[in-house]
């Protein structure tokens, strides 16, 4: 079988925004999946008609891209909806790179917005919109209790503990204290992250992601007008994705994720290995995320991630930038929060994240994870310096 190669630094973010972080009362999922989306069109100097490719995913809308198409009154050649959860911005990154270089589409703007705390405030899980037949029976509080059971393997298989997995919480909040659109920024302690509330043993709510609203968007060109547009483009390299099992029950193994494989393919395609990246921004819905992503993606030996975190290890100063933006346990996670990680991948690359920024970042990686540790997707940003 022939294999498409995919198009290296052939297309780059021009554009790239939030809106509504943290709490945004009066705003529906789609006004603030809007509302990016028009910050990111004007970080770019562009305007909603000049978008024809539109890739969205709004939490209750599976028609998402009909109805914003509709909200911009724009008429695009190309729509994608695509829903695996927190990974699907990755991979519609991937997908807008594919249909860029093919001219299916000039100007390709991916957005999503929800309003989940402001709605809801709480956790609102789409696991139960198809109930697992296997595991509905007992009831689990998911996805807590999902990633509980990773972590609590990972532990007994590998002697993590539980004060590597708050050292995760800390660093995020630290990175967190640094950005002015992080939604917590107060002081966190490894000590405050042991005492606080259980939730699914052995994960405390601090070792959980934000329920938080909020909205990202990117604005994707082909990179031969890429340098045509006021802000520096931030090339995509290499995007993967890899999907191994649905439901945690079908896991083949709790400590290793399809985020090896993403990884692999998305570093294959780039030309580049785990050394060579200088920000990491890791789906972080809760605390083993980070350790798990780490080892998959290479950063270090499975079952070393919990030694290469502690004290300090990922936190400002540490061996390597992860999460410089807070991540999803400190700054934002309305839902979904992959399209969050590459905006502020984009931003480490383009220079631009302020008191955050680490200093001379060309190389970032935005991984995205959906469902139960099941949907991985990994997409790799560099600077003109890179191609």
């Amino acid at each position: 079988m022939t294999q498409m190669k995919f198009p290296r630094g052939k297309t780059a973010v021009v554009g790239a925004a939030t809106f509504g972080m943290g709490a945004a009362p009066g705003y529906e999922a789609i006004d603030l999946a809007v509302q990016a989306g028009l910050k990111a069109l004007a970080d770019a100097g562009l305007k909603p008609s000049d978008v024809d490719g539109l890739f969205t995913t709004l939490p209750q809308d599976p028609f998402s891209s009909l109805t914003i198409a509709e909200y911009y009154g724009i008429h695009p050649k190309v729509t994608d909806n695509l829903r695996t959860g927190g990974s699907s911005f990755q991979v519609q990154a991937m997908w807008a790179a594919l249909a860029l270089e093919a001219g299916l589409c000039d100007v390709a703007l991916i957005t999503y917005g929800s309003n989940q705390r402001s709605a809801t405030g709480g956790l609102v899980s789409t696991a139960g919109a198809t109930p697992v037949v296997y595991e509905h029976r007992y009831k689990p509080m998911n996805p807590p209790s999902s990633y509980a059971m990773a972590a609590a393997r990972h532990m007994h298989q590998y002697g993590t503990t539980r004060k590597q997995l708050a050292e995760v919480a800390v660093a995020a909040r630290k990175w967190a204290q640094l950005n002015p659109e992080a939604f917590m920024r107060d002081e966190l302690s490894v000590e405050d992250v042991l005492a606080s509330r259980l939730v699914s043993d052995p994960l405390t709510v601090r070792d959980c992601c934000l329920v938080t609203d909020g909205a990202a968007a990117v604005v994707m060109v082909r990179a031969d007008r890429a340098k045509d547009f006021p802000k520096k483009p931030a090339y995509l390299l290499g995007s993967a994705s890899a999907t191994w099992h649905r439901s945690i029950a079908n896991m083949p193994d709790l400590t290793v994720t399809a985020a090896k494989e993403s990884g692999e393919r998305a570093y294959a395609q780039a030309g580049l290995s785990a050394r060579d990246i200088d920000v990491a921004i890791l789906y972080d819905a809760f605390t083993i995320n980070t350790i798990l992503f780490l080892e998959d993606l290479g950063f270090c030996a499975k079952g070393e991630g919990g030694a290469f975190v502690d004290n300090g290890g990922i936190a400002p100063g540490g061996r390597l930038a992860v999460n410089t933006n807070g991540g999803g346990l400190s700054c934002v996670h309305p839902g979904m929060y992959g399209l969050f990680t590459m905006v502020e991948a984009v931003e480490q690359v383009r220079g631009s994240a302020g008191a955050r920024q680490v200093k001379d970042a060309k190389l970032a990686i935005a991984h995205g994870n959906g469902g139960v540790l099941s949907s991985q997707a990994t997409a790799i940003f560099g600077s003109e310096a890179t191609l």
